[in-house]
């Protein structure tokens, strides 16, 4: 006969993963509110596992605000849980200590049925005591497991005895034979038909029930003893090998589902492991540590032994990640922030020397200051075009002011040339030089302006030419100089020839 199983060490058949935190909450405090919670300790351990596999799943997806009310609605699920825990082992208590009491009754019984058989009387007399053990048998209750085949196959032994002794009376036997050859009957059918079930654990729970009903029922004629037993057993050995393949399928699948989290914990981990350097791979890095969460949300659980020990792998490896790339945020915060005091000196020392008239070494300083800006680096994004508008005007200004004063000599200039040719006189090549040198001046001033527009930009070929041309400028500018001043030299010695 099958061996009868506890329905609360069964694992949990009801489908709630759709329920959300909420839900599940409102369902467990509905449950222990309802008359028959203390039989039904199955349920509340599928709303609880229910419950802590969908917290799981929110804590992966809120943020640090987030966090504090999962906490608060985990601890009044704790706190409803632990009390029905408290309730239902107080309970446990006390249905062990009424089958222990039923064990003794029936163990009462048992004598009084052995006694029944001892005595020399008619059996035909005894029939109504033998009646009353009967009802009294039944009425006793449920006794602890572990005696309860014992106690059944002595009971039954004498059961059989007595109906056996019972010759003076066949009719009443046979009757009693038939009753319970019907009820054995349908005990078979009823078990034949719960291998059609789908859901072989309900299956198998309502077999037990069966085996219990069996257990109470009397003996059949002996003809029939070894077949409708051999039927009964037979309809529970299908049962048993379903309910068996059932939870071997189950494991199969969590194996699986084990082995397909352990090797997204190893890309994990190589992710959490890699060496990142700058914003843009932190970016790469967090979409597919993303991707992989979601993957892990889409498998099922791994075995119970295995499960938490793999989450808690999972988890770590993320907190890894997480942690390094706060650390790198963080000081790359500083970075941006020491950037910014960097070039506020910058903007103040363009500032002070914007109204400056000394055009060349102050063009020269402006020039130095963009490559010491250049150099610097990023910015807060929040504050880059701000403090990049204000050292630009700084240089526009300069640049501007300078660019009016060369212009304003390059006119004084041509009015100076003009009336030299309405006088009829010949540009002189001290003349010619400083024409050039100034169109020189003014060239370098152009690209130096431009240089300071390009170089916030990508243009850094282009600057890189722009400079190597004011180079080659102010080298030509050097020359005119030098051959300036010969001229110069030159007319004044001719000059001094005249006046001799």
């Amino acid at each position: 006969m099958s061996e009868i199983i506890n329905p609360d060490q069964m694992s949990d058949v009801v489908d709630y993963s759709g329920k959300s935190i909420a839900e599940l909450s409102d369902l467990f405090q509905n449950f222990i509110l309802s008359e028959d919670r203390l039989q039904r300790s199955k349920e509340a351990e599928a709303i609880k596992s229910a419950f802590y596999r969908t917290l799981l799943k929110e804590r992966e997806k809120v943020q640090e605000d987030g966090a504090a009310l999962l906490d608060q609605v985990e601890e009044n699920f704790k706190t409803m849980y632990a009390s029905y825990r408290k309730e239902r082992a107080a309970w446990t208590r006390s249905m062990e200590e009424q089958r222990e009491a039923n064990l003794k009754v029936k163990q009462q019984i048992i004598d009084e049925l052995k006694q029944l058989l001892d005595k020399d009387e008619d059996v035909s007399a005894t029939i109504p005591a033998f009646r009353d053990i009967q009802a009294r048998w039944r009425e006793a209750g449920a006794v602890p497991v572990q005696a309860m085949r014992d106690l059944n196959g002595t009971y039954q032994l004498y059961i059989e005895q007595f109906y056996d002794k019972l010759n003076i009376n066949r009719e009443l036997r046979d009757l009693d034979f038939k009753k319970n050859l019907e009820a054995k009957t349908a005990l078979c059918e009823r078990a034949e038909q719960l291998s059609s079930m789908e859901n072989p654990v309900e299956a198998f729970n309502e077999l037990q029930k069966l085996h219990d009903a069996w257990k109470e029922l009397g003996p059949v004629a002996k003809q029939y003893r070894e077949e409708i037993w051999e039927r009964f057993k037979a309809a529970t050995s299908v049962l048993n090998k379903q309910h068996q393949a059932y939870f071997e399928g189950i494991k199969e699948v969590q194996t699986a589902n084990l082995a397909a989290k352990q090797a997204l914990c190893e890309k994990l981990e190589e992710i959490a492991a890699r060496e990142i350097t700058d914003s843009k791979m932190w970016n790469a890095c967090s979409k597919e540590i993303e991707a992989l969460q979601q993957e892990w949300r889409k498998i099922g659980f791994a075995t119970k032994k295995e499960n938490q020990k793999i989450y808690e792998r999972f988890r770590a490896a993320c907190d890894a990640f997480y942690e390094r790339k706060r650390v790198f945020y963080n000081t790359f915060k500083d970075e941006l922030d020491e950037n910014y005091a960097l070039k506020v000196a910058i903007c103040e020392q363009a500032e002070a020397l914007k109204d400056s008239q000394e055009w060349k070494s102050t063009a020269d300083k402006f020039i130095e200051l963009q490559k010491q800006w250049k150099a610097i680096g990023a910015v807060p994004r929040k504050k880059s075009d701000a403090i990049w508008k204000r050292f630009r005007s700084a240089c526009d200004a300069f640049f501007e002011a300078r660019q009016k004063n060369t212009e304003t000599r390059r006119q004084q200039y041509a009015s100076a040339r003009t009336v030299s040719r309405g006088s009829g006189r010949n540009l002189s090549e001290q003349d010619k030089l400083m024409a050039r040198y100034r169109a020189l001046e003014q060239e370098i001033a152009t690209k130096e302006n431009n240089i300071l527009f390009f170089a916030h930009g990508n243009a850094g070929a282009l600057v890189e030419q722009m400079r190597g041309g004011i180079e080659k400028a102010k080298e030509e500018l050097a020359q005119l100089e030098k051959q300036i001043r010969a001229a110069r030299q030159a007319a004044q010695s001719e000059e001094g020839s005249k006046d001799e």
